[in-house]
């Protein structure tokens, strides 16, 4: 394992080095021969998803449809098409003693990413760390191994055709060992980005020896306020919730006022058309009982509120007031995305003064929380944590800067 460490280290050296128009071009070409052999990136998906149940959560995660694949290759063409951030200067200034100094953007180096159920993350990954001049080293979960493994095929083929080392990106094996060889290679790889449920995050930063960014992890709420639209709000909390069931931006659990709890079966209805199972407190179960299929409602316990359902399944709290919901996502959240729906101004105002997380929305919802939609191109994950890179991460969150400081014969006395 250490001789492919070594390999891509180089292999890192010589793509930081690179035009960004011959970048772009291996991107373009990758971008076409996803389109072009849809057939077997599928082919190879059907056998990842026929040893799934599809009532797993990862199912919906896991699977690649003609659309998909087309999406992921549109959003790697966005990213070619960006401004590239290497060579970036973030600031020039002129010191007392004459000396100049500047501060320019520049790759890490080689990332690692751990990943589940995710092929779609294997393209992402490369197109983001290969435009900004990383080297990227992927370790994606057995549950999606022979799509990964159509997927690096192609990555290879791409940089071949352009004279790009291949090890520009490498796949280590599907096993528990390639992991831990990834999370202890000091020297090798400068940062490691894990992208999954909690336990894989918190797995991660406890055996890491590189270091960490924290993405992914969602506990995501939506706040149903005394002022809010109740048709607005309605279809923001459907959306939310039933995009896609299975993402970290999607919603786990809706807080409504206690004074709009007459509404609550109205704005309920569309979930139960997509089979939406509600865990709801005393209040708002009494409110949608009579209203809502009785198969799919059930009493919360205390737990309820600290879980990313990934699933359709969603908690339902009533609070009494904008501070009330606010203090419950203080305890609950994970940092990652927050919706208030409202009519207030200065009750808006407040939410998202006094939120903490990556992403705080008024009258939106958290499924806008994106690489892409951000514009971005696509994201190689999205931080949950405050040091360093924060929200959906695009090309500027993954190089670092030095600072490059040009003198003429000075000394220090």
């Amino acid at each position: 394992m250490k001789d492919i460490f070594k390999a891509v280290r180089v292999a890192a050296r010589s793509i930081a080095n690179m035009k960004d128009a011959e970048r772009n071009a291996v991107l373009f070409t990758l971008a076409d021969l996803i389109v072009a052999r849809t057939s077997e990136l599928i082919e190879a998906n059907a056998r990842d998803l026929a040893r799934m149940s599809p009532d797993s959560p990862l199912y919906d995660r896991l699977k690649l449809t003609p659309q998909r694949l087309e999406g992921i290759a549109s959003d790697m063409r966005n990213v070619a098409s960006l401004p590239s951030p290497v060579g970036e200067e973030i600031e020039r200034r002129t010191l007392p003693n004459g000396l100049l100094l500047r501060r320019v953007r520049v790759p890490f180096g080689v990332i690692g990413v751990i990943y589940e159920a995710r092929p779609n993350v294997t393209f992402d990954v490369f197109s983001l760390c290969f435009k900004s001049g990383n080297a990227c080293i992927l370790k994606g979960g057995r549950d999606a191994e022979d799509s990964n493994t159509a997927a690096i095929a192609l990555i290879h083929e791409a940089l071949e055709a352009h004279g790009v080392d291949r090890n520009a990106a490498v796949m280590l094996p599907a096993t528990h060992e390639a992991t831990a060889e990834l999370l202890n290679a000091v020297g090798y790889v400068d940062v490691c980005i894990p992208r999954g449920g909690r336990n894989l995050i918190d797995f991660v930063r406890d055996n890491a020896k590189v270091p960490v960014i924290e993405t992914g992890a969602g506990v995501v709420h939506a706040y149903f306020d005394a002022d809010a639209d109740l048709e607005m709000g309605t279809a923001i909390i459907n959306n939310a919730k039933t995009r896609r069931v299975s993402v970290c931006n999607a919603l786990d659990t809706l807080l409504i006022h206690r004074s709009r709890l007459s509404d609550l079966p109205a704005i309920c209805a569309p979930l139960a058309g997509k089979r939406v199972e509600i865990h709801a407190d005393g209040d708002s179960l009494a409110a949608l009982a009579g209203h809502y299929p009785a198969e799919l409602l059930v009493p919360a316990t205390d737990s309820d509120w600290d879980r990313e359902w990934m699933d359709h399944k969603m908690g339902v709290r009533t609070v009494g007031s904008v501070d009330e919901a606010i203090d419950h996502i203080a305890v609950h959240g994970s940092g990652h995305s927050e919706c208030i729906i409202t009519d207030s101004a200065d009750t808006a105002e407040r939410f998202q003064a006094e939120v903490d997380a990556s992403c705080v929305y008024v009258n939106a919802p958290t499924s806008f929380t994106d690489g892409a939609q951000f514009g971005l191109g696509a994201e190689i994950g999205i931080s949950t944590q405050k040091l360093g890179p924060r929200g959906p991460m695009g090309l500027k969150e993954i190089t670092t800067y030095r600072y490059l400081i040009n003198g003429e014969g000075q000394i220090r006395g």
